[in-house]
């Protein structure tokens, strides 16, 4: 019988389940196919990326949801702690990778990878949100593209803006901030037995990078002339913090399901307005003669900034770019960091009348403390230093490295354009790493000194190599001086007497306490 035949022999119904059938294969075939892929180490986009073909052996790591990867691990405010706990399971500390979409990660929660990646120069870039975008920020420090013109702000910001002359200038000024701050709170105690610590640090840490940045102080509450600036640096702060779906999945960037793209584009022209202002003012004073110079060592930002415009080619936007994330980088760490400190001296009054017996013994009660006294109060730092181990500011190190072109990490290869990332809460708190890393003992830094400024990746809340923070110096004098201040003033009590402080946390931009710190605080003289 011929093939014709054979075809004339098959029933209309016949073809349909033939092509049914087809249908049906091909189907799982997909399915089949995008199971593979999801299934690989790393999730989607590693499956999609060239390491699948150049790496002698896959990163291991997660594979996530479908298409999803570990999205919902970004959504929960604890992403520290679940890549922490992905890392462990996969015995993956040293180099994990993971997808977000359709974007690519590896993360180190292991000193020795974390140095390499941090300063190797093949991770000289940062990833730029959509919102860091929307706010200037590529056109300031942090985000800006690696370069000259990075290398021109970077000179600017060491030599000019948080060299040591610079940080002991602001010295006296951080002093009166902070003995305003201990007004502050003796105020509310009066009026309401309590303190939230978090609105008097906040306020006080923002006037304070005001003062450097701006040259004003202002006044926050009802009625300010503060009230502005802090709606603005609220909504900044918000807007960067916030996980933007339109960052990992590319289909959604038209649609601004999340409304960031407007959100930063009304906040914008804002800081245009008030930025420009204040830059404008300093030219007005500067052209009748009210004139600072950088070679003096005071002076305001925008005072330095106007100094070096002609020769390093700064323009106007530029210059909003570069002062507009100095006020964001300066503000709430500080914050944060004294709250996480205050809290502890609260769950540990041990530890705080040790603090306060050396400050007692050093300061005396007759005179307040000032910046000449910090370097004669080791046990105070060291409390500064555990609770950057225990409580770091910036988990993930805040802002994540991108691949420039193809590199290794150790043996693994990592295509141009990953994500890096380093965890530092799960390094602080290995026990192969640290003794009883759950146990806040501020001795163990007097038993050993750890350099904290980048060195020693066992503990870098600033980071480390090409984008360590320029202002780390000034940071750490700041939050120094105010919690010796607040020791010195008062016994600091819960709120509610017999009640545990909530160390919950929550990850923004910052790891927050979850839940404001409300305190007692006592007046010592």
């Amino acid at each position: 019988m011929s093939s014709q035949n054979v075809i004339f022999l098959i029933s209309p119904n016949g073809f349909s389940s033939l092509f049914s059938n087809l249908e049906l294969v091909i189907t799982l075939i997909t399915f089949l196919a995008v199971f593979c892929f999801w299934l690989s180490p790393g999730g989607l986009a590693w499956a999609l990326s060239k390491a699948k073909t150049r790496s002698k052996s896959a990163i291991p790591g997660p594979s996530g949801l479908p298409l999803l990867g570990l999205v919902f691990s970004f959504t929960t405010g604890l992403t520290h702690r679940v890549l922490a706990q992905f890392a462990q399971s996969f015995k993956a500390s040293s180099l994990m990778a993971f997808s977000v979409g359709l974007t690519r990660f590896v993360i180190s929660s292991q000193p020795d990878s974390a140095k390499e990646i941090l300063n190797s120069s093949a991770f000289a870039d940062r990833p730029i949100k959509e919102s860091a975008y929307g706010l200037l920020f590529d056109r300031a420090m942090g985000f800006a593209p690696y370069g000259e013109y990075w290398r021109n702000l970077r000179r600017i910001s060491v030599t000019h803006l948080f060299g040591p002359k610079r940080v002991a200038h602001f010295g006296e000024f951080r002093r009166e901030i902070g003995l305003e701050m201990v007004s502050e709170i003796k105020n509310l105690m009066f009026k309401n037995g309590a303190v939230e610590v978090r609105k008097v640090v906040h306020f006080g840490s923002l006037n304070n990078v005001m003062k450097t940045v701006f040259g004003k102080k202002y006044k926050f509450g009802e009625n300010g002339d503060g009230v502005e600036l802090e709606s603005l640096v609220s909504e900044g702060y918000e807007l960067l913090g916030v996980f933007n779906w339109s960052d990992h999945f590319p289909v959604l960037g038209w649609l601004d399901l999340q409304g960031v793209r407007k959100r930063c584009k009304d906040l914008v022209a804002k800081v245009n307005v008030f930025v420009g202002k204040i830059i404008q003012e300093h030219r007005v004073k500067r052209g009748e003669g009210i004139e600072v110079g950088v070679d003096e060592g005071c002076g305001d930002f925008v005072d330095v900034l106007l100094d070096l415009e002609k020769d390093h080619k700064l323009t106007d936007s530029d210059m909003i770019a570069v002062l507009w994330e100095m006020i964001f980088r300066g503000t709430d760490t500080v914050a944060i960091l004294l709250e996480w400190i205050l809290a502890r001296m609260v769950l540990h009054p041990e530890i705080q009348a040790k603090a306060q017996s050396e400050i007692d013994r050093v300061v005396g009660t007759n005179r307040t403390i000032s910046d000449s006294d910090l370097q004669n109060l080791p046990y105070l730092n060291a409390i500064v230093k555990e609770t950057l181990r225990v409580h770091p500011p910036g988990p993930l190190l805040s802002w994540a490295r991108l691949a420039i072109h193809d590199t290794h990490v150790g043996e693994h290869f990592i295509p141009a354009g990953t994500t890096a990332m380093v965890n530092m809460w799960a390094i602080t708190h290995s026990d192969e790493i640290w003794s009883e890393p759950e146990v806040f003992r501020p001795e163990r830094f007097l038993e050993e000194d750890v350099a904290i400024m980048g060195t020693d990746l066992r503990l870098a809340p600033f980071g480390a190599g090409r984008r360590v923070c320029p202002g780390k110096a000034m940071g750490l004098a700041t939050v120094q001086l105010w919690l010796a201040q607040l020791l010195q003033s008062f016994n600091w009590y819960n709120a509610v007497e017999g009640r545990g402080v909530d160390l919950s946390e929550c990850l923004k931009l910052s790891m927050e306490m979850e839940k404001p710190l409300v305190c007692k605080a006592v007046a010592r003289v």
